[in-house]
């Protein structure tokens, strides 16, 4: 399809923010943990393992509290990728939505949101669920992101005024929702997936975020951007 589009919805790990939140709190966890989640991460990424054979195993194993979710908010937003902002300010500015839908942590991927005036209602990613003092109890087994297809319910159930739509992430269960939407662009600015640069609609690999918006934008689009002083170097 093509454009114009009515909304753009991003991944956040290593798509919105060069991190991945869940390796980030490998620094919170004994040595002895580390090398094993961390390899399990890659795989569920790359598709080499189902993600919800790792979730629930590698949850359970760092049980991150409250504060250390918040810790990881700040690394998110101290470790964006280059544009991040600004590309998102001007696809508001041409009155499109923008949504984050991610298989992380939900209090850390809404500190991202934040510094990034993405309203939270279009923000979804995984609740946990907090002991009183603040420790880890559990993570909610109702949301989808914790699995494999996860995002093609969120995608699918968004606002009508959001479609046609466009979605922009690095990793398979990204990948995953190309078939619900209108493009699939894979972000290769971090990391390049093999699976995701063969099967995406379209592929970047700058990292400036700013490198999605040659194909989501009409050609007028393109030429008010390039009109409005705050947004014409994003197409430089």
């Amino acid at each position: 399809m093509s454009p114009p589009f009515a909304s753009v919805y991003f991944d956040c790990d290593s798509t919105l923010s060069s991190i991945e939140g869940i390796d980030e709190l490998l620094q919170f966890a004994d040595s002895a943990l580390r090398k094993d989640i961390a390899e399990l991460t890659t795989q569920a990424m790359n598709g080499t393992l189902p993600l919800a054979q790792v979730y629930e195993s590698r949850l359970s194993k760092l049980a991150p509290n409250r504060k250390q979710l918040d810790a990881i908010g700040e690394h998110y937003c101290s470790n964006l990728v280059p544009d991040a902002k600004a590309t998102i300010a001007a696809l508001q500015s041409l009155g499109k939505s923008v949504g984050i839908v991610s298989g992380g942590l939900l209090i850390p991927v809404q500190q991202v949101a934040r510094h990034l005036e993405v309203p939270l209602e279009h923000v979804h990613a995984v609740p946990l669920l907090f002991h009183d003092d603040g420790s880890y109890q559990d993570f909610d087994h109702n949301s989808p992101l914790w699995r494999n297809g996860g995002k093609v319910p969120i995608v699918q159930g968004a606002p009508e005024a959001h479609h046609p739509m466009v979605f922009v992430g690095d990793g398979i269960t990204d990948l995953e929702t190309k078939e619900h939407v209108a493009r699939f662009i894979g972000f290769g600015g971090v990391v390049a997936r093999d699976a995701v640069l063969k099967n995406a609609d379209y592929f970047v690999h700058e990292n400036s975020l700013a490198a999605i918006l040659p194909h989501v934008l009409t050609a007028q689009e393109v030429i008010a951007l390039s009109q409005d002083p705050n947004f014409s170097s994003l197409l430089s």
